[in-house]
């Protein structure tokens, strides 16, 4: 192997980093397994990269930013319920489709190996912008986390083939979404009692 060549790019070694994410978890993801899959010597990745920690913190950020690029254009739906249930499928689609990468967004990572916060805040504004148009800005990130937390629950389940019951889980999920929508937009009409 030769030393970091001009064109071992750091959008190619966050690219290789999350195949192998993809292929065998997060431990597999190591500077040496990177630099083998784009042509260099470990140490060459120093130049680009100060260490595994600053490699997984890329991967998290490149996975947090087609997050943020998947949901965007599902939010965009002038009815804020329909976009709200474009956004839900399409989260679950990522996660399911980027089984590593989605894992890694929630993740507990040490210091050092956590994406810059602007990044999730920019993954979330989607939603958070979506949840403001059904339930006002008052209750928009409430409503946000409730359905983060519904997604990921079930997302996190599937991948773990924990739907043992049988039934058919993609009209278990549509089921849950429509609940949630229902629910949250019916929150803004309910009148407060003092």
């Amino acid at each position: 192997m030769s030393p970091a060549p001009a064109r071992t790019s750091l959008p190619e070694i966050v690219a290789a980093g999350r195949e192998i994410l993809e292929a065998g978890g997060l431990d597999a993801v190591t500077m040496q397994a990177v630099a083998e899959r784009v042509g260099v010597r470990a140490p060459s990745l120093y130049k680009r990269l100060p260490s595994r920690g600053a490699l997984i913190a890329a991967i998290a950020g490149s996975a947090s930013e087609e997050l943020r690029a998947v949901l965007l254009p599902a939010s965009r739906d002038p009815d804020p319920s329909a976009a709200l249930r474009r956004v839900a499928a399409a989260f679950r689609e990522f996660g399911l489709a980027h089984p590593g990468a989605y894992g890694l967004l929630f993740a507990n990572l040490p210091p050092g190996s956590r994406p810059p916060p602007e990044l999730n805040a920019a993954a979330a504004a989607p939603l958070v912008e979506l949840t403001e148009r059904l339930v006002g800005a008052e209750r928009a990130l409430d409503a946000a986390r409730l359905v983060t937390a519904f997604a990921h629950g079930f997302v996190s389940m599937e991948l773990a083939g924990a739907f043992r019951l049988g039934g058919d889980v993609d009209a278990a999920y549509r089921y849950g979404v429509d609940a949630l929508v229902d629910a949250l937009a019916a929150s803004r009409r309910r009148v407060r009692r003092p």
